[in-house]
């Protein structure tokens, strides 16, 4: 599954989704997790619609946004468009220790959201 970071130094999520400059994209799955890139999302729109539309481009089909903070129209935005938001617990959670433990929660007995997030990328 392909996940996106909100992040300022690659290191920690610590972004908000509609300020983010850039995502960081990872791939993980049962065996492990890489880095597959990391996408600028700096450029500026007047039109808040447009701004988040941006943004959702910019995730490049992710399955799964982790931010630390998203608004209520941004996030039913990006769940129309088939991404998954979530929050980081804090804006000292690191992206490697999130990656580790979605990938034992793969290989465990994951919730509900994400065996259908598994179940899309199978189809």
């Amino acid at each position: 599954m392909k996940i996106a970071f909100a992040s300022t130094d690659s290191i920690h999520v610590n972004q908000h989704f509609g300020w983010c400059e850039k995502f960081y994209i990872y791939d993980v799955d049962g065996d492990g997790y890489k880095f597959i890139k990391d996408v600028d999302s700096s450029q500026k729109h007047d039109d808040e619609i447009d701004k988040l539309e941006y943004k959702i481009e910019c995730l490049d089909n992710s399955d799964i946004v982790y931010t630390t903070q998203i608004g209520p129209k941004a996030a039913n935005m990006v769940k129309l468009s088939g991404v998954f938001p979530m929050k980081a617990t804090s804006e000292d959670e690191k992206i490697e220790e999130i990656l580790t433990s979605i990938q034992k929660m793969i290989n465990g007995n994951p919730p509900l959201w994400m065996k259908r997030i598994l179940m899309k990328a199978v189809n």
